[in-house]
């Protein structure tokens, strides 16, 4: 693809041959049939350090790579309902971590999100996680009236709670994000801005900086992309 992209504005650019209008347009048809092309063929890296692992397939062994991937876990909602992997299954998710109470960033990373819930609410095999990193204070019902000031009304965004050790752990060792307590910090909590892009497999696809514009439409964009991996 870049080779014949790469032969078109040479052609273009460096030809001595008169070029008519006509020719012109032919050429610039190409090559955006061709950078769509290119987009179509995109796919998304995968994130965090790879295993070498042995499988024997029809009698032969093979070497491949196996990418990490989010363990088995178990949240509350905030319909006070338990959430884990299975609810996830089959669907692609996007995940972050915040508190409630948060005085910094987590009012513009919800903004941003929303962008996003905006975007994926009706579709059936994308969901959202938000981890809360306060769960003494984030309850169930305190997360319930949070969802409802954002106008969540469906399943598509799950705010969960649960054990302050788990959430911890999971967000740093697995989700590859900050995640504790801080006394120096606003509010007493210390998180990273990220959204985290998640394939059916629970691989990490993609890290976006959620506090920012760019980062959220890039978010919204690779979504797309990761979807069009499964049709």
């Amino acid at each position: 693809m870049r080779s014949l992209l790469q032969r078109l504005q040479f052609y273009f650019l460096y030809s001595n041959i008169t070029i008519t209008m006509h020719t012109r347009r032919l050429i610039a048809g190409l090559l955006a049939a061709a950078l769509l092309l290119a987009c179509e063929d995109r796919k998304l890296p995968y994130l965090g350090e790879p295993e070498t692992i042995t499988r024997t397939v029809a009698g032969k062994s093979i070497r491949e790579k196996s990418y990490p991937s989010i363990p088995a876990f178990s949240f509350t909602n905030q319909d006070n309902r338990p959430v884990t992997e299975l609810d996830f299954k089959d669907k692609i998710y996007i995940a972050d971590f915040f508190f409630t109470t948060c005085p910094t960033i987590c009012p513009v990373m919800k903004k941003n999100m929303l962008k996003v819930y905006d975007e994926v609410k009706d579709n059936p095999t994308v969901r959202i996680l938000s981890h809360t990193i306060d769960p003494e204070h984030d309850t169930p019902a305190v997360l319930k009236t949070y969802a409802n000031d954002l106008g969540v009304r469906n399943a598509t965004w799950q705010f969960v709670t649960g054990d302050r050790g788990k959430i911890y752990e999971i967000g740093q060792k697995h989700y590859l994000i900050t995640a504790a307590e801080d006394a120096k910090s606003p509010g007493g909590f210390l998180h990273s801005g990220h959204f985290v892009l998640l394939d059916k497999d629970r691989h990490i696809r993609g890290m976006y900086d959620g506090t920012t514009d760019e980062g959220t439409y890039e978010l919204i964009r690779d979504i797309r992309t990761l979807l069009k991996e499964y049709e």
